[in-house]
């Protein structure tokens, strides 16, 4: 059926603010559909926050920053749902397997599609848009990847995907007319070279980057993850943040060490780190804050000389002069020198 005389059609577009969604976004508006966004956070997210730029660059915009920008341009309201502990929990035990790597795709995409459902009848929106594209991403894009998660997210027929809508079978809203068929896409692929094209004919300009990320297919960083799921059965947001400071060591007791590559991590080691892990900072020398947990009690300060000694800059002299801070508690330390670093190395995660 036609929307109603003197009404708009609303829908909700999943807005991840980078390329292909913004251009599902302007196809949308242009066809006069009344958009409600909704942008989900995750820790896992490789696009960089404000002031997290790689060394010696400049910040990225970050994923939520840009999703905000495109709404504003664009007049669409938005909502940000972070992915918390019910997410972590389908990356833990996914119904629907994982990737290569730590990346639960399938399950991903349900967990969003159902919020994205649930805000579609809060607010008598009629259907779903995304930016998928067809072939894109190899576990959740798919054909047949698609309608199993429409099945299990209570979806099917209502999510429009207009960048490869053509290559689809027609969805309740090209049916019913909300939509004109003819004037959406049939891209296939992993190529952006279209939506390239697209943006530059349209002047959007200033995108984070074509497609977002996810760390969880990066097979170096889910053995992180893994390793914090075996030892910690309910880790926090801080806890998942660490796991993108510094280099991560499991050692023979339990104890996790985390080590600060440079001055901006130490400084996130330190922030994060507070109240959750006992941290040792360098005083007087080039050297890295370190992160502690695992067994409580006291850490072994010849454990603390052996990474102090691999990882402070060469030629730093002994002893190190180190500050520990365990929560509100303060105190000073002078280790030795100490050159075996079979253990460390042994214990490295990445």
């Amino acid at each position: 059926m036609k929307p109603p005389a003197g009404g708009r059609v609303r829908a909700v577009i999943l807005l991840s603010g980078g390329l292909d969604s913004t251009l599902a976004a302007r196809m949308m508006a242009d066809q006069g559909i009344d958009l409600f966004a909704l942008h989900f956070t995750s820790p896992f997210c490789t696009c960089r926050r404000p002031g997290e730029g790689a060394s010696g660059k400049a910040p990225g915009p970050g994923c939520h920053s840009q999703a905000q920008i495109v709404s504003g341009r664009m007049g669409i309201p938005i909502r940000t749902v972070s992915k918390g502990k019910e997410y972590l929990g389908l990356v833990r035990s996914p119904r629907h397997g994982r990737g290569s790597a730590m990346n639960p795709c399938i399950d991903c995409r349900i967990f969003t599609l159902r919020k994205a459902k649930e805000y579609m009848e809060e607010i008598g929106a009629k259907f779903l848009v995304t930016g998928e594209v067809v072939g894109q991403r190899p576990m959740s894009q798919r054909v047949d990847a698609l309608r199993v998660i429409e099945k299990h997210s209570g979806c099917a027929g209502l999510v429009l995907r207009p960048l490869s809508a053509r290559h689809l079978e027609p969805t309740i809203p090209e049916r019913e007319g909300w939509v004109d068929r003819e004037k959406l896409l049939d891209i296939v692929g992993r190529s952006r070279k279209e939506q390239i094209r697209l943006a530059e004919d349209w002047s959007i300009g200033d995108y984070p980057c074509p497609a977002g990320g996810c760390l969880l297919t990066d097979k170096t960083f889910s053995v992180k993850v893994r390793d914090l799921l075996d030892h910690c059965p309910s880790p926090d947001m801080a806890d998942l943040h660490l796991l993108k400071v510094g280099r991560h060591f499991r050692m023979p007791d339990g104890r996790k060490v985390i080590v600060g590559r440079d001055e901006a991590e130490n400084r996130k080691l330190e922030a994060l780190g507070r109240g959750k892990l006992r941290v040792y900072i360098a005083e007087g020398f080039s050297g890295p804050s370190i992160g502690v947990n695992g067994t409580g009690g006291e850490t072994p300060a010849d454990l603390l000389s052996r990474f102090f000694t691999r990882y402070s800059k060469p030629g730093t002299q002994p002893p190190f002069r180190v500050r520990e801070v365990d929560g509100a508690t303060e105190r000073e330390l002078f280790l030795p020198a100490d050159p075996d670093f079979s253990e460390v190395e042994r214990a490295l995660l990445r």
